[in-house]
């Protein structure tokens, strides 16, 4: 591997010496540098190497990135030095010339992510479902099988609006689920749900107290667990690549009954066991299940006519999984070096 990354640097270092304009040294820049460049393909390759190799290799792959960097860099200047001197003596600046244009903005990461996961849900006949980010205890707790007192809600602890508690910022896209019902009244329903999501959880690499998920609602005559697990596998193999694979375990979850943890197998070692995934093959996405009847009686729908399914998890995991990112603060910090990598 040593002599893959010197012969990916030297010939990155002739690329950028040859390049002519100030297009073709971004094209190095892209080429070598960039987020689907030469040395991003290395990168995923070091778990697999035996310990004692992995820091020379990794410091030989950042030593090699930064010559190449500085060679773009003095290629640019010298570039710039030869256009002012074929200017010779005429007037080096065009006062009368427009001036460069300032840089135009692009869209963010999350929301390129949850733009594609809608695009993926439309092909299954999928209609978007958008909700307040301000709820009632009625549609965030109460309708979804969460009395007052219930254990689960203190694993959704959230920030409320009002000293009687009713009003509050909701945990989760779950309460569409009820809202939906309520306005397309008679299934089948389809709806996927994306929006911002609130609870008061301690900010760590994997957790903040502002988030965005994206559930799935699925109800009509006939409904199975088979259904729920073959629309789970279509949405992962669309946005994660055809040979990735699922699995769902049983949990708990109060409104839905039968309920389960789906896992995501995982992308660097192809399932076998790595540092990534803990050795185990597979990576946590999220939960699901079979919607629980009282969920749906709630909603004005008749359990023992229709079923259905819901399954979701966090827009910031799907792109931590999709991107390889392994802090979620990274997101929120408009730190333009990582959000210009998604462009």
């Amino acid at each position: 591997m040593l002599a893959e990354i010197l012969e990916i640097r030297d010939s990155g270092l002739a690329a950028a010496a040859q390049a002519d304009s100030d297009e073709a040294l971004e094209q190095v820049r892209i080429q070598y540098l960039g987020r689907k460049g030469r040395f991003s393909t290395l990168t995923p390759r070091l778990p697999l190497l035996p310990p004692e190799e992995r820091p020379r290799v990794g410091e030989l792959i950042n030593e090699s990135k930064r010559a190449i960097e500085e060679a773009v860099a003095a290629r640019s200047a010298q570039l710039a030095r030869e256009r002012l001197e074929r200017l010779g003596d005429t007037e080096a600046i065009d006062v009368t010339f427009p001036g460069t244009p300032p840089a135009l903005g692009r869209l963010h990461v999350l929301t390129l992510v949850q733009r594609e996961i809608e695009t993926v849900m439309e092909t299954l006949g999928y209609h978007v479902e958008i909700g307040p980010d301000v709820e009632t205890d009625w549609y965030n707790f109460e309708a979804l099988n969460l009395p007052v007192g219930h254990a689960s809600r203190d694993m959704q602890d959230t920030f409320f609006m009002n000293a009687s508690e009713e009003l509050l910022l909701r945990t989760h896209t779950s309460p569409m689920q009820i809202r939906a019902m309520e306005r397309l009244k008679t299934p089948p329903i389809y709806a996927a749900i994306p929006g911002r999501t609130f609870r008061r959880d301690a900010t760590d690499p994997s957790h903040l107290s502002q988030f965005m998920q994206v559930e799935a609602l699925a109800i009509d005559e006939g409904i199975t667990v088979g259904d729920l697990k073959g629309t789970i596998l279509y949405f992962a193999q669309s946005l994660w690549g055809a040979d990735r694979r699922i699995r769902i375990r049983p949990s708990f979850f109060p409104y839905t009954e039968p309920s389960f943890e789906f896992d995501l197998s995982c992308g660097v070692c192809g399932g076998e066991g790595c540092r990534t995934c803990g050795g185990d093959g597979w990576l946590e996405v999220g939960g699901c299940g079979m919607i629980h009847p009282n969920v749906l009686r709630n909603g004005g729908i008749d359990p023992e006519r229709y079923s259905g399914f819901a399954w979701g998890f966090g827009i910031e995991r799907i792109a931590m999984l999709k991107y390889d990112v392994d802090d979620i603060r990274l997101f929120y910090e408009n730190d333009l070096r990582f959000l210009e990598q998604f462009a």
